[in-house]
């Protein structure tokens, strides 16, 4: 009798406890984060552009396209991305973006900027000359498309600024490649990389010392003909200087001189022809041009919705009359040397 009365005790209990969790209310799921509106993603990203959280700023833009993928704040929104991996150095994801707004907008007012912005991301990663200059190729490639598409405007003449460079950086390579032929005696390979800067680079600094390197070569593979001839340009181009007085000092120590010979320093019939690129006559004052353009034209001012209806063309960029604040392109702020 006991033990039934202490079943009936249990069954009791679990009937009850069971009952209880019957009438038991759950706890409310917790509400999804809601996602901010287009225009505020797009302003937050401004504002935190402008205070140099660039993380923060290319993660709103970056959430307004995956959201709002048909907002008018998109276009801007892929541009100001790629400006904000840019200030980063991050110039993989800077070109994803701004490749994705070129492709979407291509007759965008913004477009010049865009193609300029990504020139300067593979501008911004040329290596040293000791380096595969493939990075260095690209960059040209990319600067001169600037130029083509955009002749009138402040991004294509700094752009042919940075051409010249980029082929000085590329001459530079050239010449390296040469000394290390000439130093194995491989002559005949030496001679070609020297060849090439003066003839394909010849508006780069690079030049005078190819045309001494070629009178050595030339003297070591008892070329003499070939050793005065190519001593006679490099006289008559750079009579003053050091790479003449060497070769003429090698001529010399091979008795090639004879009373024809130029004298180190003495013009010959009329003034040297200048070789100097573009950016060197800037970097001396001669000629200057334009100082290189800010990227003025990032559209880092805030906006609200009525603005863009009202200043936007139809694809939904933002015109370039309405933009502020410039930028400053990394080599400016020290993320590398760029004396190449």
């Amino acid at each position: 009798m006991s033990s039934r009365l202490v079943s009936l005790t249990a069954y009791s209990s679990v009937l009850l406890l069971s009952g209880c969790s019957l009438f038991k209310t759950t706890p409310q799921e917790k509400p999804s984060q809601t996602i901010a509106s287009a225009d505020t993603l797009y302003n937050n990203g401004i504002d935190a552009l402008r205070t140099q959280r660039y993380s923060v700023s290319a993660m709103q833009f970056e959430t307004l396209q995956q959201n709002y993928p048909y907002s008018g704040y998109t276009a801007n929104s892929q541009l100001m991305a790629g400006y904000a991996y840019y200030l980063q150095n991050k110039y993989p994801e800077a070109a994803q973006q701004l490749d994705r707004f070129i492709e979407l907008h291509p007759t965008s007012p913004d477009a010049a900027y865009a193609f300029y912005l990504m020139a300067l991301c593979y501008y911004e990663q040329i290596g040293d000359v000791s380096r595969d200059q493939q990075m260095t190729a690209e960059a040209m490639s990319r600067l001169e498309d600037v130029i083509a598409r955009f002749p009138q405007t402040k991004y294509a003449r700094d752009a042919q600024l940075k051409i010249d460079l980029c082929r000085d950086h590329l001459a530079g390579k050239e010449m390296l490649v040469g000394r290390y032929y000439q130093q194995q005696r491989a002559y005949q390979a030496a001679v070609g990389r020297y060849q090439r800067v003066v003839q394909d680079f010849q508006t780069t600094n690079h030049v005078a010392e190819a045309l001494d390197r070629l009178v050595e070569v030339y003297l070591n593979l008892g070329l003499t003909d070939e050793a005065r001839r190519t001593s006679g340009v490099l006289a008559y181009n750079y009579p003053d200087s050091k790479w003449y007085r060497y070769a003429y000092s090698n001529l010399k120590e091979y008795h090639l001189l004879s009373n024809r010979t130029p004298v180190p320093g003495k013009l010959i019939a009329s003034p040297a022809v200048s070789t100097a690129s573009p950016a060197q006559s800037a970097a001396h004052g001669i000629g200057r041009a334009d100082a290189p353009p800010s990227l003025s034209a990032a559209p880092v001012a805030p906006v609200s919705a009525s603005q863009l209806s009202n200043g936007t063309n139809d694809d939904g960029s933002t015109l370039t009359s309405n933009l502020a604040h410039p930028g400053v392109p990394a080599s400016e702020r020290g993320a590398r040397n760029s004396s190449h």
